[in-house]
């Protein structure tokens, strides 16, 4: 039996749609707020359409067994710097267990950014009746658009103090 749920995520972002995009598009930005948990951990990334990421680690939490994960997407649509589309899978220990359609939306606002991020997944293995799962897959994705949100705030240079010792 297979589960299918929807969920958005909109959030404001203080900066222009084409800095959000970059962060989405530049590998080196991505890696910042982009990542499998676990150690280990191995990305490839195309950003282009038919292009896609691949990234595999290894998760042990406590009192459980390691866990080899694996993430596999492909770009599906790639509209200028306010719309991306892709599909991905989630793999852990060779057993796919979710796939996703992800949509997401920038928006330009008087003062930056409206992105909206909605997944349409079907899960394929879930616990119980995957209410769980479908809450831990959102709550993953709204920590990924945290870490997003801090990778785009501004950097303050330190002040130096120049006052004589």
């Amino acid at each position: 039996m297979v589960r299918h749920d929807t969920f958005t995520i909109s959030r404001h972002l203080d900066v222009p749609p084409e800095k959000v995009f970059t962060a989405f598009a530049d590998t080196a930005m991505r890696r910042r707020w982009f990542r499998l948990p676990g150690s280990g951990a191995v990305y490839e990334h195309d950003f282009r359409v038919g292009g896609g990421e691949t990234a595999r680690s290894t998760y042990t939490g406590l009192d459980t067994a390691p866990e080899r994960l694996e993430y596999r997407s492909r770009y599906i649509d790639i509209a200028g710097t306010h719309r991306i589309v892709y599909g991905y899978e989630a793999i852990v220990d060779g057993e796919l267990r979710w796939t996703s359609l992800v949509t997401v939306r920038l928006e330009t606002e008087t003062d930056g950014t409206r992105l909206e991020w909605n997944e349409q997944v079907t899960f394929l293995r879930y616990e119980g009746d995957g209410s769980v799962d479908l809450a831990h897959l959102r709550g993953a994705s709204v920590l990924r658009l945290n870490g997003l949100d801090a990778v785009l705030q501004p950097t303050t240079p330190r002040s130096v103090n120049s006052s004589p010792r």
